[in-house]
């Protein structure tokens, strides 16, 4: 963020600190009472997330039972505060087995304040990548009794392999069965009204990666998106059948992925990390729209009136395998390594609903 964070906070439901930091001393050490007078106490939690008080600015979400408090003197990234509070609170499961609780926090208050001295330096967020924190913060949390098991033992070159140019990746990793799972996950939102005309529709999706791969592979993927089959065949000289192409209104790209390459090329390459990761977040807006944005307001009423009832909205959820909405395919998954080994790729495709609702 472009203003550094003066202080961060993990309180419970009932406001009691259970581990803070100050990163820097242009705040006070008793800002949390400011909090808990003006905005808990005031009922005022599910209102605006970004309050100002006494000069300066709350930034808070909650998770389970734990309320992340972010204290800024300054104007500040508020999208990269968030941003930051989720990336950590993913490292803390991470390193607790999958649990962020009140309970989890008390159990591993020595490890969370060693993690936030990595991942915050004088109030400034930088390295929050667990497979890269796991290799030098070794010490273990107390995992819930579903974890998934614990994590490898670091590789003795942890400094090398956290200033290296792919920090995301160690060096050294072998598995007896190379594969790669893919999954294309969409989301279908729908608002109908009860006349049934569409106000609004879209398809929101993601691209998940599971890689067990030795050593330091190359992956390239190529989807069915219309720049790139054009790109490929002009680059072919020759037109290319791929059956349906969609056109991507807006991707957003895992810190792995070669955006040079991308923009040349317009494939997806990239080394990935170890494990499952996201890769990228797909949103397909539909032609021809407006997209407006409504503000909830707050009036006195002046008189008490009874309303009649009426049938609520319909809400739906359902889920289709190997479909998506949008259209979007995996044209190709390859994978190189020096070694040359082979490698099973495995594809999947889940459609949803998202926010699927009919009035009524």
């Amino acid at each position: 963020m472009p203003v550094a964070a003066s202080a961060i906070y993990f309180l419970n439901l009932r406001g009691d600190v259970l581990i803070n930091r100050l990163y820097r001393d242009d705040v006070g050490g008793n800002m949390v009472d400011a909090f808990r007078m003006h905005i808990m106490q005031t009922k005022e939690l599910g209102t605006c997330p970004v309050r100002q008080i006494g000069g300066c600015s709350f930034l808070y979400m909650r998770i389970s039972n734990v309320y992340i408090v972010i204290v800024v003197s300054k104007n500040a990234n508020v999208a990269c505060a968030f941003k930051f509070v989720v990336e950590a609170v993913a490292l803390f499961k991470s390193y607790f087995g999958g649990a962020f609780d009140e309970d989890a926090i008390r159990n591993n208050f020595v490890l969370i304040y060693e993690l936030l001295d990595e991942i915050m330096d004088f109030g400034y967020p930088q390295n929050l990548a667990p497979e890269i924190l796991k290799l030098y913060i070794t010490q273990e949390g107390v995992r819930s009794p579903f974890s998934s098991k614990p994590s490898d033992k670091p590789v003795p070159n942890a400094t090398l392999q956290v200033t290296g140019a792919v920090g995301w990746r160690r060096e050294g990793l072998l598995y007896k069965k190379n594969e790669v799972f893919l999954d294309i996950v969409e989301s279908v939102n729908l608002l109908m009204s009860s006349k049934g005309s569409v106000l609004r529709c879209d398809v929101t999706g993601k691209i998940l990666m599971k890689c067990f791969l030795s050593g330091m592979p190359d992956l390239k993927l190529g989807l069915n998106d219309k720049i790139g089959l054009e790109n490929e065949s002009q680059l072919k000289s020759r037109p290319i059948k791929s059956g349906k192409t969609i056109e991507l209104d807006d991707v957003t790209f895992h810190q792995c992925v070669n955006l040079t390459r991308f923009n040349s090329e317009k494939t997806v390459s990239f080394v990935p990390p170890d494990g499952e990761f996201e890769l990228m977040k797909i949103r397909k807006f539909p032609g021809q729209t407006e997209s407006t944005m409504s503000a909830e307001v707050e009036l006195i009423s002046t008189m008490a009136e009874k309303k009649s009832w009426t049938r609520p909205p319909i809400q739906m959820e359902f889920q289709v395998p190997m479909f998506t909405a949008s259209g979007l395919r995996v044209r190709f998954l390859k994978v190189w390594e020096k070694s040359g080994y082979n490698t099973v790729e495995w594809v999947r495709y889940i459609t949803k609903a998202g926010s699927y609702e009919i009035r009524c």
